[in-house]
C-alpha cells in the first residue's frame, strides 16, 4: 500500500473533533453484534460494552500500540455460556471464560518460545472450518425461536413480522448500501426493526423513562456475587472453544496485516496479539461480560476509511466504557424486542456457518479426499447433533466434543504427501 493512500497511520493522532467522529464510527461498527451476544446469553449489555472497551485498551497496551484492532463480544462462546449458566449459574460461566483466557496466555507463551507453525498444524481448515459451521448452525433453533415467539413463548405472527422486517432491512442494507454504511447493516437493521416494533405497539418505554442517566451496570464480580469453583465440566465445556477463537484471531491478524501493510504475525508477534485477546477475555470474565475477540467489522472500517490510528481505536474503547455507565442507554438496549434480535440473528448465525464453509473453499480443501471428508463429516454430525460423551460426573458435548475429536482425527489419520503439504500451508 502506498504511503499517500493512508489517511491516518497507526501512530498518528487526529484532531479532537475528527478523533471523536472517527471513534464513534468504530463504536457503531461493533455495536450491533456486541450487544447481541449478551442479549442471547442474558448478561447485561452495558457490562459487555464496558468489557469490550477495557479489553480493547488492554489489547492495545499488550501489542505496544502497533495493532489497530477493536475487540467485541465473541459469538463462539454463546452456546457454552448458555449451557454453563443453566447447569451451574452465571459464576460458572465466568470461571469458564476466565480459564479460556488463561489458555490463550499459555498458548501465547508456547508460541513465543517455539514459533507459530505448530499451531497451524493442529488447527488446519479441515478442523476449524466445520467447527465454525457447527457454531452457526447450532444456534439456528435459538434464532428461529427468538424470531417467531412472543414473550410467553408461543408462536406469534405479529412478532414474526418484526423479525422478517428486521431481516429484510439488514439484507437490503448489506447489498445496496456503500462505504461505511455497508459495514453496519446489523445496527441499521436493529434500528429499523425497533421503529417497526414501535409502530405496532410492542415496545415498553417504562424502564427507559425510569432509568437514571448515570447508573452502575450489573457487574458479576468473583467473591462478591459468586464463589469461583473450577470443575472439569466447566473446563471441558468452555476451554475447547479456544480452538475456534484462536483460529479466528489468526485469520483476523493476517487480514488486518494486509489492510494496514504490516506483518503482525512477526511484529509485534502472534504471541502478543493472542495474549491481548486472552487478557481481554479474562477482564470480561472478572466483571460479568462475555469473552472478547477481534472484530472483523472494525477491520472493514479500516479498509474503507484508511484510518489506522490506534488512538481512534482507543477512543472507541473509551466511548464504549462511558456508554456502559449511562443508564438510559442500557435501558434502551434492553427495550429492544426479542424478535428484532431474532431477525438479525437469522442472518448473523447463517453468516457464521457460511464463513466456515468459505474457509474450506478458500483453503482449497479437497472433500473428494476420504481423509478430509471423514474429518468434516464427523465434526458436523457430532457438533450439530449435540452428541454427548459422559464420563463419571462430567460430560463433554456438542461443539467442544466435535472440536476435540476433529483435532484428534486430523493428527492420527494418515494422508498422502501432497495432502500433508496442503494442510501445512493452508
Amino acid at each position: 500500500m502506498k504511503e499517500d493512500q493512508i489517511v491516518l497511520d497507526v501512530k498518528d493522532t487526529p484532531k479532537p473533533m475528527t478523533w471523536l467522529a472517527l471513534s464513534f464510527q468504530h463504536l457503531f461498527a461493533m455495536f450491533g453484534a456486541t450487544i447481541l451476544v449478551p442479549f442471547l446469553v442474558e448478561l447485561d449489555p452495558a457490562v459487555a460494552l464496558i468489557s469490550s472497551g477495557l479489553g480493547t485498551i488492554a489489547f492495545l497496551l499488550i501489542t505496544k500500540g502497533q495493532v489497530p484492532a477493536y475487540l467485541g463480544s465473541s459469538f463462539a462462546f454463546i452456546t457454552p455460556i448458555i449451557v454453563a449458566k443453566s447447569t451451574a449459574g452465571v459464576g460458572a460461566a465466568m470461571v469458564g471464560s476466565f480459564l479460556a483466557g488463561l489458555v490463550y496466555g499459555i498458548i501465547a507463551l508456547l508460541i513465543k518460545g517455539t514459533g507459530h507453525k505448530w499451531i497451524m498444524k493442529i488447527l488446519p481448515p479441515v478442523v476449524v472450518g466445520p467447527v465454525i459451521i457447527v457454531i452457526g448452525l447450532g444456534l439456528a433453533a435459538t434464532a428461529v425461536g427468538m424470531a417467531t415467539n412472543n414473550p410467553a413463548g408461543d408462536y406469534s405472527l405479529k412478532h414474526f413480522s418484526v423479525a422478517l422486517v428486521t431481516l429484510l432491512i439488514t439484507i437490503l442494507c448489506s447489498i445496496f448500501l456503500k462505504g461505511f454504511f455497508n459495514l453496519i447493516p446489523v445496527l441499521i437493521g436493529i434500528a429499523g426493526g425497533y421503529f417497526y416494533s414501535l409502530a405496532i405497539g410492542i415496545i415498553d418505554f417504562s424502564n427507559v423513562i425510569a432509568a437514571n442517566w448515570i447508573q452502575v451496570p450489573n457487574f458479576v464480580i468473583p467473591f462478591v456475587n459468586y464463589t469461583p469453583a473450577i470443575t472439569l465440566d466447566i473446563v471441558l465445556l468452555m476451554v475447547p472453544v479456544v480452538v475456534v477463537t484462536i483460529s479466528e484471531h489468526i485469520g483476523h491478524q493476517l487480514v488486518l496485516g494486509k489492510v494496514v501493510g504490516r506483518d503482525y504475525i512477526e511484529k509485534p508477534g502472534l504471541h502478543r496479539s493472542i495474549l491481548g485477546d486472552g487478557v481481554a477475555t479474562m477482564i470480561a470474565a472478572l466483571i460479568g461480560g462475555p469473552p472478547n475477540t477481534t472484530y472483523g467489522e472494525n477491520i472493514g472500517v479500516l479498509a474503507i476509511t484508511r484510518v489506522y490510528s490506534v488512538f481512534v481505536i482507543a477512543g472507541a474503547a473509551v466511548l464504549a466504557i462511558l456508554f456502559g455507565f449511562i443508564g438510559k442507554i442500557s435501558a434502551f438496549i434492553s427495550s429492544i424486542p426479542t424478535p428484532v434480535m431474532g431477525g438479525v440473528s437469522i442472518l448473523l448465525f447463517g453468516i457464521i456457518a457460511s464463513s466456515g464453509l468459505r474457509m474450506m473453499i478458500d483453503s482449497k480443501l479437497d472433500l473428494g479426499n476420504k481423509r478430509n471428508l471423514i474429518i468434516v463429516s464427523v465434526i458436523l454430525v457430532i457438533g450439530i447433533g449435540e452428541a454427548t460423551l459422559k464420563i463419571g460426573n462430567f460430560d463433554l458435548h456438542g461443539m467442544a466434543l466435535a472440536a476435540i475429536i476433529g483435532i484428534v482425527l486430523n493428527l492420527v489419520l494418515p494422508y498422502d504427501k501432497d495432502e500433508s503439504i496442503n494442510n501445512e500451508t493452508a
